[in-house]
């Protein structure tokens, strides 16, 4: 009995090793939850360099979720995974595979729904939905990182707004490109040298020895000026929820967004 249990034990561990090898391996991935078994070990880990290479250039995360289960809208599914993971209004994404209502939605967090507008959402969606039509997972989770870097890359679409679902409000994105902010120092270095140069002049000062008699020619002056705001109005045009399966409405460089959960949310989804 003994001999038996000495040949058994190692056999036994052997087992046990291979049966536990593919949790460790794929244990390594934080931004990969594959519910649905969509990839293998290295897919997954190649998956996670993207994530993590995406992630340091939006200083946030970017996630990939697949799963066969799901009893949630796609959307709601994707926001609450996206808030767990990232928090309300942080800087993040998440790609949604629902293998069981054959969805895919894209949900953006943060300065992603400027990077990711409709229009670049509707063109990821693309990529994804032909990959995944062709029955090819890793390409279509491939598409959605890499497609996401190129658009990172470019930055925030000139002229870009985000577009309240649900009150039609629109917020417009302030930016200055390198070239604007160069041209604004040089105006400005321009305008306080001639400025400078005008007074000196002026006066004819010495720099170093000269000294206004504040004392002598100071006089203050206080008077009370009230303005009381009778009345206030904002203008706002409401622009319907999209509710069909392409990447949201409101194209031109502009997002589509709704709040879920106290958070702000961007996105769209089709079916596949």
């Amino acid at each position: 009995m003994r001999k038996w249990l000495n040949f058994l034990t190692p056999v036994l561990l052997f087992l046990l090793t291979v049966i536990l090898l593919p949790l460790n391996a794929t244990a390594d991935s934080t931004h990969i939850e594959d519910g649905a078994r969509l990839f293998s070990d290295a897919q997954i880990q190649a998956l996670e360099n993207k994530a993590q290479s995406l992630g340091e250039k939006i200083k946030g995360n970017v996630y990939i979720v697949t799963n066969t289960n799901n009893t949630l809208e796609p959307a709601k599914f994707a926001d609450e995974y996206l808030r767990d993971k990232v928090g309300n209004d942080n800087n993040g994404a998440v790609l949604l595979m629902d293998m069981g209502q054959r969805e895919l939605y894209i949900s953006t967090s943060g300065n992603m729904i400027d990077y990711l507008d409709d229009n670049r959402i509707s063109n990821i969606l693309d990529q994804v939905y032909d990959a995944m039509s062709a029955d090819n997972p890793y390409e279509a989770a491939t598409a959605f990182y890499e497609q996401g870097a190129d658009y990172v890359e470019a930055g925030v679409p000139r002229g870009h707004y985000r577009v309240d679902a649900d009150t039609g409000k629109i917020t417009y994105y302030r930016t200055i490109s390198p070239l604007e902010a160069v041209i604004a120092l040089l105006v400005a270095a321009v305008i306080a040298a001639a400025f400078f140069i005008v007074i000196k002049s002026k006066y004819q000062l010495k720099l170093g020895t000269y000294t206004y008699p504040y004392q002598e020619n100071s006089d203050v002056n206080l008077t009370v000026n009230e303005n009381q705001l009778i009345n206030s109005f904002v203008t706002t045009r409401r622009i319907p929820r999209n509710t069909g399966g392409s990447g949201g409405s409101g194209g031109g460089g502009g997002s589509t967004t709704h709040s879920s959960g106290g958070g702000t949310f961007g996105g769209g989804g089709r079916s596949f």
